[in-house]
């Protein structure tokens, strides 16, 4: 346990039952001496974001994430089937905290995920991907010289703006953080 007036962004904590990672923790005064800190905290299981003022020396329960890295395998069901790459045990992780990242999901991909004892409560991607064009689409709007880009359909089911030289079967890099083409392997 700490008090609140140690929270600051970057914390989790535990509040009523749920883990929350704090984005902003900012103290204020009013007029009669009255002190709290307020908070905007992120749920990190729905990532829906709460605003929550906590009294000073009110004590708050911080807990420590741990992080693991996971090797994806298959879905299975309604959840997303690890395997644990240090211990060798496979982790079940919900459909809900996948999320979009689901569009880079491919077997064999290394991640990091973190914990709060066998609970995942956030998965990280690699940076960069090599993913292998299945399909192409062309862009609705007319091309010029300044947009010359098609879509294409990843194996993974990710859609992309590549460079119109690319070609289905071609493998290509792709930034998985902004969604976006890099270059053709």
């Amino acid at each position: 346990m700490t008090t609140n007036n140690h929270i600051s962004p970057g914390m989790t904590l535990s509040v009523d039952g749920k883990i929350y990672r704090v984005e902003l923790s900012t103290g204020v005064t009013v007029a009669e001496g009255v002190s709290f800190i307020k908070t905007k905290l992120k749920d990190l299981i729905s990532g829906k974001m709460i605003e929550k003022n906590f009294q000073v020396d009110q004590p708050i329960e911080e807990v420590a994430l741990s992080e693991r890295s996971l090797e994806y395998l298959y879905l299975e069901g309604k959840n997303h089937l690890f395997l644990d790459i240090h211990r060798l045990e496979e982790v079940l992780v919900p459909v809900s905290v996948v999320g979009d990242k689901v569009n880079y999901l491919k077997e064999s991909i290394h991640l990091k995920a973190m914990f709060y004892g066998d609970t995942v409560f956030s998965i990280e991607l690699p940076q960069f991907l090599e993913l292998m064009v299945m399909k192409l689409e062309e862009l609705e709007s007319k091309i010029s010289v300044a947009n010359a880009s098609k879509v294409a359909l990843l194996e993974t089911g990710a859609r992309v703006e590549v460079p119109l030289f690319v070609e289905i079967g071609d493998v290509i890099k792709v930034d998985t953080h902004v969604g976006e083409y890099v270059q053709r392997i």
